[in-house]
């Protein structure tokens, strides 16, 4: 397979149904995981962050070194292919255990493990998701081409993590006889962990085994040497010192963090600030298919008619400015009450296009990551795939951690009761706790679209790139 022009449509899907691990994961650690240790285990919201904190120092660490291993790998099976099969049991056994936690453990008495739990998690599918998404700079080096590949992978990703929060809160997380909210349903979170952990192995496994035939015509791994701890780090940082890596990394940081302490916070706004059911918040998240459907044609589009960089700014300013709308318009008076059947359609109406435009801003920043893979190649002359994505993972991650931090400060600073029902929230708490969300949210992605304003690689400048190594080799 020639590394340049098209990929067929059948080795796209293999390579993008491995997301669908990565999804899953992030669905529960992004609406879940916060919501539950603290309203459903009576958890304080500030230790479930600071556990996720923890968990994010240690990935700090973890993410570049595994992706450095990664590049540096030479078995049979190539150079990412030993990571992606060696993580799917243990990956799916951890899964299970962060929605099983000791029964003889309850409140805050649960602090050490959650961090324990949370950084497993994290670094085992730290070791599949960094050689499993790496392989796009390796399949095409096509400016075009590179967007379509991530827009089957953030596809399946987001349906994938989509379908099982929907499956969990429709079919699962129900009210019982004992339990009138179905988000407090204790029992239903166990057997939501049993069948993720199921969908996590089955994932890593059919994308592992799916892309395996692939694996002689990836790029070979660099010569043999010897490696220090000291040398993997430099290399790494020698790698990433760019200014439009910077630019990308920023963004993605104060992007991620956003979006985490958007999605973290999104069942207390669904189930508090609006009212709604747990069917209807199901439904919410089942539209999220239709978002990635919408965002899987409209970055491709993006990517030719505008350049990665000027899609990414559209779309972003597009999505970022509408998503806080809703909650500020509630506490200007100008939104429906929670009992008028015209709330819940006009609301669903606005998320899915906003996710539709969030999708396709992630699928087009990613691409661009993987556009600096040559530009590094030439400074360095060592083909870094795993380090650059290690980045992206790792800001991802961040989504979960720095995001669920600010998530818990705000629910600390509103006074938010821990373990109270929705009838039990004051109107007070409410109001101060959306006055506090709305400008820390639109601050960040406004910080995040300045910062991409400074990333340099546009088509012709890859093209050139390209140009450059071949002239070499």
């Amino acid at each position: 397979m020639s590394t340049k022009g098209s990929v067929s449509v059948g080795r796209k899907v293999a390579y993008g149904f491995g997301s669908v691990a990565f999804g899953v994961k992030s669905n529960g650690f992004d609406y879940f995981f916060l919501i539950f240790y603290s309203q459903v285990m009576g958890v304080s919201a500030y230790l479930v962050s600071l556990a996720l904190m923890i968990a994010l120092m240690v990935d700090a660490l973890s993410d570049p070194l595994i992706g450095y291993l990664s590049d540096n790998t030479r078995s049979r099976w190539g150079r990412r292919h030993p990571f992606m099969y060696a993580a799917a049991i243990p990956a799916a056994v951890a899964y299970y255990f962060v929605w099983n936690p000791p029964a003889g453990l309850e409140g805050d008495a649960l602090f050490p493990y959650i961090v324990t739990i949370a950084i497993l998690v994290r670094t085992l599918i730290t070791v599949y998701e960094i050689p499993s998404s790496s392989l796009v700079a390796e399949m095409s080096d096509d400016y075009d081409e590179r967007t379509s590949m991530l827009s089957y992978r953030y596809f399946f990703g987001w349906t994938g993590g989509t379908l099982m929060g929907a499956f969990a809160t429709i079919f699962i997380l129900v009210p019982t006889a004992t339990v009138q909210n179905g988000m407090f349903n204790v029992e239903g979170h166990g057997q939501v962990g049993a069948i993720a952990a199921m969908s996590i192995f089955l994932a890593i496994m059919i994308s592992a085994l799916g892309t395996h035939k692939m694996i002689p015509d990836l790029k070979p791994p660099p010569p043999a040497r010897k490696l220090s701890l000291m040398l993997i780090y430099r290399e790494v940082f020698e790698t990433l010192a760019s200014r439009s890596f910077l630019a990308l990394f920023l963004a993605a940081l104060f992007g991620a963090v956003a979006s985490g302490v958007s999605t973290t916070l999104s069942f207390y706004f669904s189930t508090f600030f609006w009212g709604f059911s747990t069917e209807q918040i199901g439904l919410i998240s089942l539209s999220v298919v239709i978002s990635a459907l919408m965002a899987f044609f409209i970055s491709p589009a993006i990517s030719r008619r505008l350049g990665k960089k000027r899609g990414a700014i559209t779309i972003g300013l597009m999505a970022f400015t509408v998503a806080p709308a809703p909650i500020l318009m509630r506490l200007l008076g100008l939104m429906p009450e929670n009992s008028d059947p015209m709330l819940f359609p006009l609301v669903l109406s606005i998320i899915v296009v906003d996710v539709a435009l969030i999708i396709a801003y992630q699928t087009l920043s990613s691409s661009m990551i993987a556009d600096l893979v040559e530009e590094a190649e030439i400074k360095t002359q060592r083909r870094s795939e795993g380090v650059f994505f290690a980045s992206v993972t790792f800001v991802r991650k961040v989504t979960q951690g720095i995001g669920a931090a600010v998530a818990g400060v705000l629910l600390t600073i509103s006074q938010f009761p821990a373990g109270a029902t929705p009838d039990q929230v004051p109107e007070a708490v409410l109001t101060t706790f959306g006055w506090l969300y709305v400008p820390v949210i639109f601050g960040l992605w406004m910080i995040m679209v300045a910062c991409l304003s400074l990333y340099s690689v546009d088509r012709h400048r890859h093209e050139a790139n390209l140009e450059t190594l071949a002239k070499r080799s």
